[in-house]
């Protein structure tokens, strides 16, 4: 018995992100499949795409994606806050520093795909953490500075990325 594409992918996104999240897909999905496998390769909605599946199993998100999942309250558990200083280079698309972090939801665990919000909740960018939420939330580690530095997330389309 083969699975409705739909149903596959809102259970990916629900186990990715948390349940419920995928009730704010668009009714009107477009999925393109892989020609050698016949697999899922990605999914949008009106022409914009929404994510593509990687072959480790996780889901690589745009920022039309990330701004659609964020009208789920509880998508807030995946996304990262920058200090306002990180804000300008974040949205070109450049990494993000595990020591410009000033709020990290719960959900991010190392390899997890996120979103990178400003305090208003407005998208900024869209990469793939390299820490879990526990490390950027430990404050013990503030007088070893050596294990607060280096990237955090290695964004991978910003805001001003893309020539607009």
């Amino acid at each position: 018995m083969l699975i409705n594409p739909i149903q596959k992918i809102s259970s990916h996104v629900n186990f990715l992100f948390g349940q419920g999240i995928s009730s704010v897909l668009p009714v009107d999905i477009d999925v393109e499949y892989s020609k050698k496998t016949g697999r899922i390769k990605s999914f949008g909605s009106n022409g914009k795409l929404i994510g593509t599946f990687r072959t480790d199993g996780g889901l690589a998100l745009t920022i039309y994606g990330a701004g659609l999942f964020l009208g789920h309250q509880n998508f807030l558990l995946n996304c990262i806050v920058p200090v306002d200083d990180a804000i300008p280079f974040v949205s070109e698309g450049r990494s993000l520093f595990v020591k410009h972090v000033c709020k990290c939801g719960v959900n991010v665990k190392t390899g997890s795909e996120v979103a990178i919000i400003d305090s208003k909740q407005n998208i900024l960018a869209v990469g793939r953490s390299l820490f879990p939420s526990s490390y950027y939330h430990d404050k013990s580690y503030e007088n070893s500075l050596s294990l607060l530095r280096g990237v955090g997330v290695k964004i991978r389309e910003g805001i001003k990325s893309r020539g607009a």
